[in-house]
């Protein structure tokens, strides 16, 4: 094997041992193949550690695949491009099997061959979630081996993703349909007929171009109003109702498989206000007399994926002629242009072409950086719905293909073709590097050089030559300035006579407001005359969108008129959140919320004990917790401790709800057992230490006492259900992401676990950062006084291991030194130099140097006041430490007000940085402008106390 033993590794000495054990179990004839294989791939030493992994756990399967010379080249290509199917391979090996059939590999699978597959997969009845979920990784095994050596097109690749996500979908509602006809009976129409359900795919899916990690964006549709023909009879409205929320939660459901898809229903007839299933004819007026042009735009890929064909057809059929436009004047184009920026809210936080050179080579999102995938079929919408009008032929929901008609009917010059046919399958492979990798819905390039040089490997063609980073980000930029140059002659064209100049936004911003004050000014006088004194300018428009949702509610048009501090807080809000405004025009009627921002929800309601109300009731709270912060400028700290405890109330209520779900469902073994809160629920990272935010996630670990463990199963049962109430996707949108990685060896390890387990694991075979970790710990549902006791203890055995003989110094600092590596160039306001974990790590630092105490409050600022107190921090670094703390979570707290969800790194666009700037000074003293001069403080600080 003097190929691979010539190759440059990180860690030689590792490489060598493996490659020595693995000479011993392959023949001469095998070991050169093998040798010329692995060398010749992206990733040899990746390669190289699965395939001992492979032949240590599964000597069987490893003999088998590397005999063959068809298994052994595919099984390189899988090891060394894919780290989480290489893990599938490990976990399941006899899905390698399929890797043995070039028959099977080099044909497109059919729809039909799927769902035989599936079927044969699947138990009967409703199928269980893991199920569906391990059907869809080992297809995308097949897939991926398609792609990367060559064996399908994109269009066939995309096409097969699709089919994959279609026929799961069809299967699914099929079992759901049957269940319920059996519990209500069949849903008839007013007239005796039999009531139908479709399944409208839209976006990827419905242009059958899905990426490997996808959401899937669903509508649902029913035929006919009407009642089930059974003795327990109910509206057909609300039977397909509860196919769609069970078909939803089918599908989004958490499994020990992860969950087999993201499912987005925001795209349906009036977003996430409108009902989740909808009839024929009620969507048919929707989009006939209310929906908004990009709502119509978006049509364009919508395709009947599963249900009923005729019933989906009568709506596409119904609103394909309001989809295209016959006039050629880019005047058209243009206001199609202006629409796209609320097509996908992701768009608002996309990188300006400018700061692409100073944020570096790294982080390029190749979705939506200008020139990128977002610009290439937005621009062929553009011109589909242009032409479209006058020549069917060029309507059809794939880009590659309607860019082929586009260009067969004269559209598109040949240059023009290849020029995007070309940029789009370079961006699409791009994408689909970054996806299959992980498993992860991402579109953005690593930051790490070496991890961009893999990718560049990775790419079609990288064998023949380029296969470097630097090659990679050339083409990348090349293909941008192309695409970027036709879409400006195009969409942003203008008639060359009687142009206009632009208008500055600010007069536009005065022009749009003076407008809408006229208009208010006889319904509502006193808002009208709030609205000019408040001189709105990011806030204007979606203000204006807001009060047209208004224009059919005069009650609360009224009582915004006739409360002047609810009118203020309202244009405030609009004002310097963007993300709020958005929930706003979507419910109007969460204004109300805004009338009692100091007054905690829970005050007023207790959380309810049914999930789609728990989901309401968090999103009125944290509208209202959020808005107390924004126009109260309510201190940083006291606001996140807010989040958490609302976070904490939803958490418990989960618990109990599912406590009952999973006794009526899965009982105890043992009929006697009364479970009621044996198991605790422990809050992990930002949730523990009472800093959680919007857009957080939630750490969570489940622990069981001792003497329950005979009823483990039920206990899982229960702690699966939790994070599916939590997670789940429906009408109401989810409460909050939760992860529950952090557990004793991590996703491998049982979802609940003993205490005794738990405590063994961190006094004998925990790494320092998972002990370190549990110091940010607090018990957020179970019984309260029985998990303080233990995660004291845990806490203890953390300090015995890492707070004695500066043993957790020199831990420290490695992890830190190690994070500012890995993640610094992609979120450097937390994990760069200077950096928020500057701070955090130096606090658990010297909390491992106080003798084992138990902190009962955790947060940043109790943190540092116990610590002067016991000596361990001057008052002057007290103080500092405070200060940068606080100018840290504000900033990061500015950021997920204004997009709704965690970043770590400054915004690229000048409209943010303007927003951002603007909500600073209403938590904290410190400047925008003095980030870089904190940085070097805070670095000096952590220097100090770790040299």
């Amino acid at each position: 094997m003097h190929r691979l033993l010539n190759l440059p590794y990180r860690d030689r000495a590792r490489a060598e041992r493996e490659l020595a054990a693995l000479a011993k179990h392959l023949p001469p004839a095998v070991q050169n193949r093998f040798d010329l294989l692995l060398a010749g791939s992206p990733a040899p030493e990746q390669g190289l550690h699965y395939f001992t992994r492979l032949r240590d756990q599964h000597p069987g399967a490893f003999n088998r695949l590397t005999r063959s010379a068809i298994g052994l080249r595919h099984l390189v290509a899988v090891f060394t491009y894919s780290r989480f199917l290489s893990e599938e391979i490990l976990e399941h090996p006899d899905w390698a099997e399929q890797l043995l059939d070039p028959a099977d590999l080099q044909r497109l699978i059919t729809a039909e061959d799927l769902r035989a597959r599936l079927e044969a997969a699947l138990p009967p009845g409703l199928p269980p979630p893991v199920e569906l979920a391990k059907f869809r990784r080992r297809q995308l095994l097949r897939i991926m081996i398609r792609d990367v050596m060559g064996l399908g097109t994109l269009p066939e690749i995309t096409g097969e993703l699709t089919a994959v996500a279609d026929v799961i979908v069809e299967v699914a509602y099929e079992r759901i349909y049957q269940a319920l006809v059996a519990q209500f009976g069949q849903p008839r129409s007013e007239e005796g007929l039999e009531a139908h359900f479709a399944v409208i795919a839209l976006g990827k899916m419905g242009g059958q171009e899905l990426n490997y990690s996808s959401d899937i964006d669903l509508m649902f549709l029913y035929s006919d109003n009407g009642q089930t023909a059974g003795p327990a009879g109910i509206t057909n409205k609300e039977f397909f109702k509860r196919a769609s929320n069970q078909l939803t939660g089918l599908l989004s459901a958490y499994s020990a498989e992860g969950m087999c898809y993201r499912v987005d229903l925001r795209l349906r007839p009036d977003g996430s206000l409108g009902e989740v299933c909808i009839s024929v004819h009620g969507a048919q007026t929707y989009y006939e007399k209310r929906a908004r042009d990009w709502e119509l735009q978006m049509l364009i890929k919508a395709r009947v994926a599963a249900g009923h064909r005729p019933t989906g057809r009568a709506l596409l059929d119904f609103v394909e002629s309001r989809i295209y436009s016959t006039s050629l004047d880019f005047s058209a184009i243009e206001e199609l242009s202006a629409t796209r920026e609320r097509i996908n809210e992701k768009l608002a936080a996309r990188q300006a072409n400018r700061r692409a050179e100073r944020r570096g080579p790294g982080g390029i999102d190749v979705k939506l950086e200008r020139g990128g995938i977002r610009d290439i079929e937005f621009l062929v919408q553009c011109l589909q719905r242009l032409h479209g009008g006058a020549d069917s032929w060029v309507r059809h929901g794939g880009t590659m293909l309607a860019l082929a008609r586009l260009q067969d009917k004269g559209f598109l010059t040949g240059a023009e073709y290849g020029r995007l046919a070309q940029a789009y399958q370079f961006l699409r492979h791009l994408e689909h590097r970054l996806q299959f990798d992980e498993d992860r819905q991402t579109h953005r390039l690593p930051e790490d050089p070496e991890a961009l040089e893999l990718i560049a490997r990775r790419m079609p063609g990288a064998s023949s030559g380029g296969g470097s980073g630097e090659s990679l980000l050339r083409e990348l930029r090349n293909h941008f300035a192309g695409v970027l140059e036709m879409y400006e002659r195009v969409v942003h064209s203008r008639p060359a006579a009687g142009a206009v100049q632009t208008e500055p936004a600010a007069q536009t911003a005065g022009r749009h407001t003076a407008f809408v004050i006229q208009a208010l000014e006889q319904r509502a006088p006193a808002l009208a005359a709030a609205i000019a004194r408040a001189d709105l300018h990011r806030g204007y428009r979606p203000f204006e969108y807001f009060l047209e949702r208004l224009s059919h509610d005069p009650a609360r048009l009224e009582h915004l008129n006739s409360d002047p501090d609810l009118a203020a807080t309202a244009l405030d809000l609009f004002e310097h959140s963007p993300y709020f405004a958005e929930e706003l025009i979507r419910r109007p009627e969460s204004v109300d919320e805004l009338a009692r921002v100091s007054i905690p929800l829970i005050q007023d309601e207790p959380p309810p004990h049914d999930a789609t109300e728990l989901r309401r009731w968090f999103r009125r709270a944290i509208l209202r917790v959020e808005a107390e912060s924004i126009c109260r400028s309510h201190p940083i700290f006291e606001t996140l401790d807010s989040t958490s405890r609302l976070a904490d109330v939803a958490i418990e209520r989960a618990y109990e709800i599912a406590i009952a779900d999973v006794r009526s469902s899965n009982p105890p073994e043992n009929p006697g057992y009364q479970p009621k809160n044996q198991m605790s629920i422990i809050a992990l990272g930002r949730l523990g230490m009472r800093e959680f935010d919007l857009g957080s996630d939630a750490d969570l670990m489940f622990v069981l006492p001792d003497g329950d463990a005979p009823e483990m199963i039920f206990w899982t049962h229960v702690a699966e259900r939790v994070v599916h109430l939590i997670t789940a996707y429906t009408g109401e949108g989810v409460l909050f992401a939760v992860d529950t990685r952090l557990r004793p060896n991590g996703g491998a390890g049982p979802l609940v676990q003993t205490e005794n387990a738990v405590t063994e694991y961190f006094a004998h075979a925990a790494e320092a950062w998972e002990g370190i970790t549990y110091m940010k710990s607090l018990a957020v549902a179970g019984d309260p006084k029985r998990a303080e006791l233990f995660l004291h203890e845990l806490q203890q055995v953390d300090w015995r291991r890492y707070g004695q003989g500066g043993r957790s110094r020199a831990d420290l600092r490695e992890m830190r030194a190690r994070l500012e590596k890995e993640q610094g160039p992609s979120r450097p306001l937390k994990a760069g130099r200077g950096g928020y974990y500057d701070i955090d790590f130096l606090l658990m630092y010297l909390r491992l140097k106080s003798a084992g105490v138990f902190f009962t409050v955790l947060n940043t600022p109790a943190r540092i006041e116990v610590l002067e107190h016991m000596g361990h921090l001057s008052r002057h670094d007290a103080q500092f430490l405070n200060n940068a703390a606080t100018f840290y979570r504000a900033l990061d707290h500015g950021l997920r007000v204004i997009t709704g969800h965690a970043e770590s790194r400054l915004p690229g666009s000048d409209s943010q940085l303007e927003a951002l700037d603007a909500l600073l000074p209403r938590w904290t003293p410190i400047p925008l402008s003095a980030l870089n001069r904190i940085r070097s403080e805070t670095r000096a600080v952590f220097d100090r106390f770790f040299r």
